[in-house]
């Protein structure tokens, strides 16, 4: 008897820990820039495969094809949860690549198309509102061709006045419990990497207790687009892309 109640015992700890391993898989979360397609950049070979310009479709350097995911406009609060449609290499500096019906969608501005990605379990909630944002899509090629999309949305943006950006960019290069953490690293990239203006870094504390080292703010993707490949050719795997710290 007692030896059926350990085993029972061993098995019931065997599946919780199981539970626990699968719920503790990292999901790809990143803030950054968004690549909004264009046919010269597959012709350039800045990217390596094809998406249709027409259909709201995006792809990942990383995630495999038909991952769910959860695209936000930090700004608006605009988002658009979709399967990524193909798996592509693009330059490591952007998040993700989407058309420009996506891009429309999310009402992202072209000039800085700010974005959070967010990868999701497939449980039924997001599956529903899948389903929901999928079937809008179907209705509205379904009703009208090509043409008539393609030609209704350009008016649209034509209507809409240009978008001035006055938001601080910053880069999110690491957090910490500790300060002295935080000014360690900062000494590092100042010693290590001399071609990097070390006026740039920034060590700000939230209220949460975690010291986060930035470096910014940019007025300009362009500006940030250089400090950004430093850090990544330093050795920072992911970093984060931020606004208005």
């Amino acid at each position: 008897m007692i030896y059926r109640l350990l085993l029972l015992f061993f098995l019931i700890s065997s599946c919780k820990q199981i539970s626990t391993d699968s719920e503790s898989i990292r999901l790809f979360n990143s803030k950054g820039i968004a690549f909004i397609y264009n046919e010269n950049d597959l012709a350039n070979k800045v990217i390596n495969k094809k998406l249709n310009n027409e259909l709201i479709q995006i792809a990942h350097n990383k995630l495999r094809t038909g991952t769910l995911v959860k695209l936000i406009n930090p700004k608006t609060n605009d988002y658009l949860i979709i399967k990524t449609t193909k798996k592509i290499d693009y330059p490591d500096f952007y998040k993700v690549l989407i058309t420009d019906p996506a891009a429309s969608k999310l009402n992202l501005n072209n000039k800085f198309p700010f974005i959070e990605v967010l990868e999701i379990r497939r449980n039924k909630s997001f599956v529903a509102g899948k389903t929901k944002i999928f079937n809008e899509e179907k209705k509205i090629h379904s009703k009208a061709p090509v043409e008539l999309v393609k030609i209704d949305n350009i008016s649209k943006r034509n209507e809409k006045k240009p978008i001035l950006n006055k938001d601080k960019i910053f880069i999110i290069i690491a957090d910490f419990y500790s300060k002295d953490s935080a000014l360690n690293l900062k000494e590092r990239i100042k010693k290590e990497l001399s071609s990097f203006d070390i006026k740039k870094l920034t060590i700000k504390t939230k209220k949460n207790n975690i010291t986060t080292l930035l470096s910014g703010p940019y007025s300009s993707i362009n500006f940030m687009k250089n400090d950004y490949i430093q850090l990544k050719n330093f050795g920072f795997e992911e970093l984060d892309i931020s606004i208005n710290e």
